[in-house]
């Protein structure tokens, strides 16, 4: 029987990072894993975090399974740094095997209400929400994001796009540190979106994976509080795995906001539904991490503070690296760098120009260009963009 199996395409990244590790030049730099490095070069286990699980252990007295949505203090306390006030009479919600286990079973619930859906996503957006869509065998349809020429959203295109979807299909949208480009919607643009999907009745899924990257935890969070406000029906699937630091823990959230409270109670069974057939009882520890940082005062404040740090350490290398090219180039058009958010930007570089980037500089990049912003320091950052400038970028 296994012998019938089919070689699947390896992942890019992942190829890309074992391409990285067998490299043996000195100086090579990693733009392509998508993981927060600090200045030297590691992914730290957050001060609150530690203090988290110090607390967990000392007072932890059994290892038994919480419930098939996971832990209610965990998605009160998710649901609270997400939405704000938590509209608890619409808020139905399940933990998850990470934001992309959040992500699967978002758009499972979305095929259980509306087998003929078609999910519209932007163009580009992260890898695997396409392979996760064409492995479930959804219909899906690129609305225009991204605009090649001034490494901006192409936001007439995607208002145009988005408008042809249809009453109960799913339209995808990052809610904050848009993912591969680093460029995100002003909150008047998001105003349009929402008045867009109104007219239509098509359902938003918003995936919120950097909160606290981009602009802070509040103002990265208004646009999705701005669509869970303002439409009937939303799909929000929230990570921890950034912001928190606590990648391979594996913590993540789906919410879903209806229209009435018949139809949450029919939302939260039909998650625990999918909880069950997919892992039965999600993970715990690392949303014990979660709630017990977000319900403690102390612990909130400190592990605030330290992604304030996180968030500013990337804003200063996108400032860096904007002026050190301004400078090399004598123009302007790289300022865009400064401008996007989160931890990465996508320079709009051919994919020769990127493997010349890695043959010549040892720079590793996906070959879309994009770049991890979070993988440089100050003194590499002059070493990419002499290497931008001499690859013709």
């Amino acid at each position: 029987m296994l012998s019938n199996l089919k070689p699947q395409a390896a992942d890019k990244i992942l190829m890309l990072i074992e391409e990285f590790k067998a490299d043996t030049r000195q100086g090579k730099i990693d733009l392509g894993v998508g993981v927060y490095k600090d200045p030297q070069g590691v992914t730290p286990v957050m001060r609150a975090v530690k203090a988290a699980e110090q607390r967990i252990w000392e007072a932890q007295t059994t290892k038994a399974y919480t419930s098939l949505a996971g832990a209610a203090e965990y998605r009160n306390a998710m649901a609270n740094m997400v939405l704000g006030e938590v509209p608890g009479d619409r808020l139905a919600s399940v933990a998850s095997v990470g934001g992309t286990g959040a992500i699967r079973q978002a758009l499972e619930l979305a095929r259980m209400a509306n087998p003929d859906l078609t999910v519209h996503v932007s163009n580009p957006t992260w890898p695997n929400h396409l392979s996760i869509m064409k492995f479930m065998g959804l219909p899906v349809q690129q609305y225009r994001y991204f605009d090649s020429e001034t490494r901006g959203v192409d936001f007439d295109g995607m208002k145009a796009d988005i408008a042809k979807a249809g009453k109960g299909d799913i339209v995808l949208l990052h809610g904050c540190c848009h993912n591969p480009t680093g460029a995100n919607l002003s909150m008047e643009q998001w105003q349009e979106v929402v008045a867009i999907l109104e007219k239509t009745g098509a359902v938003p899924m918003i995936d919120i994976a950097y909160q606290g990257f981009g602009d802070g935890l509040d103002a990265d969070a208004a646009p999705t509080r701005l669509v869970a406000s303002s439409l009937p029906e939303v799909l929000i699937a929230a990570s921890c795995s950034k912001n928190f630091g606590i990648y391979r823990e594996r913590t993540g959230i789906l919410m879903a906001l209806a229209e009435n409270t018949a139809a949450r109670d029919l939302s939260q069974g039909a998650m625990a539904f999918l909880n069950r057939q997919t892992f039965s009882f999600p993970p715990d520890h690392g949303a014990r991490i979660v709630s017990t940082i977000l319900t403690d005062a102390e612990l909130r404040a400190d592990w605030a503070a330290e992604l304030e740090d996180v968030r500013n350490t990337m804003l200063g290398l996108r400032s860096q690296l904007a002026s050190e090219l301004r400078e090399l180039s004598g123009s302007d058009r790289f300022d865009f760098i400064a401008h996007h958010r989160g931890m990465f930007s996508r320079l709009g570089a051919t994919p020769e120009q990127v493997e010349k980037l890695k043959t010549d500089s040892a720079i590793y990049m996906v070959g879309d260009s994009r770049l991890n912003i979070a993988g440089l320091n100050r003194d590499t950052v002059p070493v990419l963009a002499r290497a931008i400038i001499d690859a013709g970028i």
